[in-house]
């Protein structure tokens, strides 16, 4: 019969050591760049204003497109608020400039947020002549910034203005009476029809918004749930959000871990760029997620690692002889690790790398010690496997840690901000990702 004997392994991952963090929630601070800049973008992966306006304002979709309120069978064509004037020039839209957008966030209330934009308008003169006319226009509006019923972080328009500015006739022949009659009209109808653009975004933003809190999945061992911990809160560059970030198993238990007693610090965040904080607990709290699913458990044979490490009761019985000579020699070995409670710091060097949406962890040993807990055999100085153990785990035992890694740390969702290519800072107590807006 074999001999059992028990030896304590003793790990960690290398922690930083430097700054504290203002809360211990997963903070958020996005730059007012991301809400949106002064020229237009492309709909996939640029400012999140303008991405929206080009959904909303596309010729064929939106409210301002040609099938909106201001296209074919809207207001301002055939069969609209016209009356005469559209019997004798039968104008509608047909094109609408990607709006210019500005952004002002306004400190303790909200965004002040402009559009820019020119309409282009296309109809018959009295005469069966071709007519083109473009208007421009300017929307201002003061948004509020506060959180909805379900807890989310949310826009509110408090007050939205309009300013028609200069209206051209491009092509045709327009008696000045009557293109006197459609400027006034113009003047009329268009500042009151531009300001549900304005609510169209909001809703949209909102949306991406009440992303940020909900389940996000941990591959097969559970989700991280994020809530709102706090009020939003604004300055001059940014918006900040306090998220709290709950683990839960699959059977929807909370895996607690306790968190950081003092208050802590964010670093500073420089303008143009937007930045996340994920908290140390954050990591341990996965880890333990980890070791509760007994995802950190594995029994290693031979099959699991390369021909030159031997895993014998031969080539252990040569490691320690005085206490092992006794085994019986050339049987293969079964080394079963078990996590026996939730790694908190680990002598593991670990290497962080963001995607999207989640901040991955690869992990390498660095060194390994080894206490004797029991043995039915003689006691020995276990110190003396350490190097035979190191690589086993090293070749065995991290590869599989990193699989079960592969799910990350998820980051919270605001305005579909990719973190992709984020620099990375670690301090006491949190990593920091931030990316140029």
């Amino acid at each position: 019969m074999l001999g059992m004997w028990s030896p304590l392994l003793l790990w960690g991952l290398v922690t930083p050591c430097q700054g504290l963090l203002e809360t211990v929630g997963t903070l958020a601070r996005i730059d007012k760049d991301e809400l949106g800049k002064g020229e237009p973008k492309a709909l996939v992966g640029g400012p999140i204003l303008q991405n929206v306006l080009g959904t909303v304002t596309s010729v064929n979709q939106g409210l301002l497109g040609s099938g909106g309120l201001l296209g074919g069978g809207g207001l301002l064509s055939y069969g609209g608020v016209f009356g005469v004037v559209e019997e004798l020039s039968g104008l509608k839209v047909e094109e609408v400039t990607l709006p210019k957008v500005s952004v002002k966030l306004l400190p303790g209330f909200g965004v002040q947020l402009n559009l820019h934009t020119k309409v282009g308008l296309h109809g018959s003169g009295p005469l069966g002549s071709v007519l083109q006319l473009a208007a421009e226009v300017n929307v201002s509006s003061r948004v509020a910034l506060g959180v909805s019923a379900r807890g989310t972080p949310i826009l509110i328009l408090k007050r939205c203005s309009t300013l028609l500015g200069h209206i051209s006739l491009l092509t045709g022949l327009l008696p000045a009476p009557l293109f006197g009659v459609v400027e006034q009209t113009l003047f009329k109808v268009l500042p009151e029809l531009l300001c549900p653009v304005v609510d169209s975004v909001l809703s949209v933003v909102n949306e991406l918004l009440g992303a940020v809190l909900g389940l996000v999945p941990l591959g097969a061992l559970g989700s991280v749930e994020f809530t709102l911990a706090t009020l939003p809160l604004i300055s001059n560059q940014y918006i900040e959000l306090d998220v709290n970030p709950i683990v839960k198993s699959v059977a929807g238990d909370v895996i607690d871990f306790p968190k950081p007693r003092n208050p802590v610090r964010v670093p500073p965040k420089e303008d143009h760029t937007s930045q996340v904080t994920v908290p140390l607990f954050l990591f341990n709290t996965v880890f333990g997620l980890l070791q509760t699913s007994g995802a950190l458990d594995l029994d290693i044979t031979s099959e699991l690692v390369p021909s030159n490490v031997p895993l014998t009761t031969t080539d252990l019985a040569a490691l320690v002889p005085e206490a092992l000579r006794k085994l019986p020699p050339g049987q293969q070995l079964l080394l079963s690790l078990r996590v026996k409670e939730a790694p908190t710091v680990m002598t593991l060097n670990a290497q962080l790398a963001p995607s999207a949406t989640e901040l991955h962890i690869s992990l390498s040993l660095e060194r390994l010690s080894v206490q004797l807990v029991s043995s039915s055999a003689h006691t020995f100085d276990a110190s003396r496997l350490e190097e035979w153990l190191s690589s086993v785990v090293r070749l065995a035992y991290v590869p599989k840690l990193n699989v079960n890694l592969d799910v990350g740390i998820p980051l919270p969702k605001v305005l579909n901000v990719n973190f992709a290519n984020a620099a990375l800072a670690i301090i006491e107590n949190a990593v920091v990702l931030t990316v140029p807006s």
